[in-house]
């Protein structure tokens, strides 16, 4: 059966808390049997994978290039979709739900590309960038996924079994 599968979305530079958290998420993701689905192109995305597959984890990486990544990139399995930025749906897709961090204009993008296709969002709150808007900000009025925000990793954890992606 397939694990859950959770995408990490966003952009937070290291020695902030929202890097640290990402970090923080991904070892716990790892260590509760999801999939964790990174581009690993930011450094909160790339530490959020390092994290999980120092925790043994599964860490699918797909990148915007058509060319595999060096050796030493954080992933169990590399997906290289020759599709640029156009990569950002195939990354809203592959979760059940996506962790947003921070972010920037590419990440507005996944967002609203999970918001379309009815992704559950996790926006880290209290860290500022764009994700600490989301809770009260939603992409559009519709309403199309639940929107569950997370300041820490154990209220991280609520919302996933909110989710029903682990359990107890």
């Amino acid at each position: 059966m397939r694990k859950p599968q959770v995408c990490i979305l966003g952009s937070a530079e290291p020695g902030s808390a929202a890097y640290e958290l990402a970090g923080d998420a991904g070892a716990m993701l790892a260590r509760r049997g999801v999939t964790v689905v990174s581009g690993c192109g930011s450094p909160a995305t790339r530490i959020a994978a390092e994290r999980a597959m120092g925790e043994g984890g599964l860490v699918v990486s797909i990148v915007p290039p058509d060319v595999m990544p060096p050796a030493d990139w954080p992933a169990t399995v590399a997906i290289p979709c020759g599709m640029g930025d156009a990569r950002n749906l195939l990354m809203a897709l592959a979760g059940d739900a996506c962790i947003v961090i921070g972010g920037r204009a590419g990440t507005i993008s996944e967002v609203c590309l999970a918001w379309l296709h009815k992704r559950p969002l996790l926006p880290l709150v209290g860290c500022g960038g764009w994700s600490h808007d989301l809770p009260a900000h939603p992409p559009d009025e519709r309403k199309n996924s639940p929107i569950l925000p997370w300041g820490s990793v154990d209220e991280l954890e609520r919302q996933l079994r909110t989710l029903q992606l682990i359990g107890n």
